[in-house]
């Protein structure tokens, strides 16, 4: 059962990116005249149709290295590895790729040659707020099942400082965290409105508990104190900041019901579509499996027998 909802949650997410690779920057207003609503290529990329981007890229990099177990230095090597083509690229290159993502993985290949490995543990005391892309929500999600469990202060702490690979400052790992208390109460059967009301709570309870700064808890007050799910489309943004992407997902996964509904609505929202679509994507897989997914979908997926392979090893560690 747990290799399934983590086959579920991978190829859930690496096709949700796919389909939505091809019209990555297309506006709401052009996808509400020409919604997606099937796999197809080329487009804003110029990709064969079942290529999944850099949000896909960047998960299983993370996922392969917590097959080895917990290592930050481990992880920033396999970070490098992609960004030089070297592993898990869809085809062998690098097509895109956030600005942010790209200066920080310069940071930890210079961090490395210099084996300075304590200053990996010293990048999230980030002190820029426009340092605030969603490329570490993107990645985020194979962490729950190292951090299932654990009190949330621990679980914070490990998140903080993967989130700060790339993206370091707190408002990012913030948004991690809830993401993650959110998929940790669904991998307990929780309904997806269940989890959404737990994963509330919890966190309004971090906010006290860890003394965190009201500047920062008025980024998450919509989404914490309120039902984001009663917002009308026009006040959910779809770009490419963390908490628009955060708002826009749980706002998709609260008003849709099928793994399908939720990967469109989430598209269809336009301008950041692949992230939206993946961060969305995993969670729908886990929620909903992938039976209502055409075949030839998934069948088109690029380096599908080794996401595959890339499950069953993950799965043998995290049982």
């Amino acid at each position: 059962m747990k290799n399934e909802a983590i086959k579920n949650i991978f190829l859930g997410l690496s096709l949700a990116d796919a389909l939505g690779v091809p019209v990555e920057f297309k506006s709401r207003e052009y996808l509400k005249q020409n919604p997606v609503k099937e796999m197809i290529g080329f487009g804003t990329h110029h990709q064969p149709a079942g290529t999944w981007s850099d949000d896909s890229s960047l998960t299983f990099c993370m996922a392969e290295s917590l097959v080895k177990g917990y290592n930050l230095k481990n992880i920033a090597a396999n970070f490098i590895k992609w960004k030089n083509a070297q592993i898990w690229t869809p085809h062998g290159h690098v097509f895109d790729i956030g600005i942010q993502t790209r200066r920080s993985i310069d940071t930890l290949q210079n961090i490395m040659q210099s084996e300075d490995y304590e200053a990996l543990g010293l990048l999230k005391y980030e002190p820029d707020e426009y340092t605030n892309g969603n490329g570490s929500l993107m990645r985020i999600l194979p962490l729950v099942f190292h951090i299932k469990g654990k009190p949330i202060k621990q679980q914070f702490d490990c998140v903080w400082e993967v989130s700060a690979l790339t993206h370091g400052h707190i408002r990012s790992a913030i948004s991690c965290l809830i993401y993650l208390k959110f998929a940790e109460y669904l991998m307990k059967n929780f309904s997806i409105k269940e989890a959404y009301v737990a994963m509330q709570k919890d966190i309004k309870q971090f906010f006290v508990d860890e003394d965190i700064l009201s500047s920062e808890i008025n980024h998450f007050k919509r989404l914490i104190n309120n039902d984001i799910s009663l917002l009308n489309e026009t006040d959910i943004k779809s770009d490419g900041y963390v908490i628009s992407t955060l708002e826009a997902s749980f706002w998709c996964l609260l008003k849709t019901n099928s793994y399908l509904d939720v990967v469109f609505k989430a598209i269809n929202l336009g301008d950041d579509t692949d992230t939206t679509a993946t961060v969305v994507g995993g969670i729908a897989g886990l929620v909903y499996g992938l039976e209502t997914i055409p075949n030839q979908w998934i069948d088109s997926l690029a380096r599908k027998n080794d996401i595959i392979n890339l499950c069953e090893a993950f799965s043998n560690v995290y049982e």
